[in-house]
């Protein structure tokens, strides 16, 4: 028997991307670039807590303009768990989903704020259609927990300003969280590792409504 991918080396290991038996060297050179890794596969997991991020590209991050401070998120801790989740869940909900959609998502979604602060009124898309989806699916999720706050608290507790500042938040740990790796998936495993939806935690989440109302 020989490696699933190479077909001259011995495999050592089964790999449930291709749902055969690899060699330790194919599974280093093709994961998440040519192979689609589970989440929970045991050897992507070992090699996450191993791996070197590749240095950040030396142009300036997307919407400089926007300061983000870290007072600003931690006093949105709520509002910033529901985004996370909610985005995690669109993530993982659109099939083929990987960091470089999310972070497709992340634009429009940005870019439609933006716009409406502009004083316009004009939805921003991506081409790429498992974006889209990502986004449609975001937007979905963002209107049912306002909509929760808003029966909760009797009021619209998010401001559109502490909303684009979260997602600006989202896009930046994206980018530090990427690994180089064309089909890599590092953001939205760090986005399963500390914003998964847990059973009532959301409930949690929107019970704290008043806690999401900034001055």
């Amino acid at each position: 028997m020989t490696c699933q991918i190479c077909e001259t080396r011995r495999p050592r290991r089964h790999c449930p991307g291709v749902r055969g038996e690899i060699c330790a060297p194919c599974c280093g050179t093709h994961r998440e670039v040519t192979v689609d890794c589970p989440l929970d596969c045991v050897y992507l997991r070992d090699a996450r807590r191993h791996e070197k991020q590749p240095p950040l590209d030396s142009s300036p991050l997307p919407h400089p303009d926007i300061e983000v401070t870290e007072t600003f998120i931690e006093e949105r801790q709520g509002l910033f768990a529901l985004a996370a989740v909610a985005l995690y869940e669109a993530a993982t909900q659109t099939s083929g989903a990987i960091d470089s959609d999310v972070g497709e998502a992340l634009e429009a979604l940005i870019q439609t704020r933006r716009t409406v602060q502009s004083g316009l009124i004009y939805e921003t898309k991506p081409s790429n259609l498992v974006a889209a989806a990502i986004q449609q699916r975001f937007g979905q999720a963002e209107g049912e927990f306002r909509a929760a706050l808003r029966e909760r608290t009797g009021m619209e507790s998010i401001r559109e300003a502490d909303m684009l500042g979260v997602l600006v938040f989202l896009q930046r740990l994206a980018i530090s969280n990427h690994n180089g790796r064309k089909r890599c998936r590092a953001f939205i495993d760090f986005l399963r590792s500390h914003f998964s939806p847990q059973p009532g935690r959301m409930e949690s989440l929107l019970d704290s409504g008043p806690a999401l109302i900034v001055p």
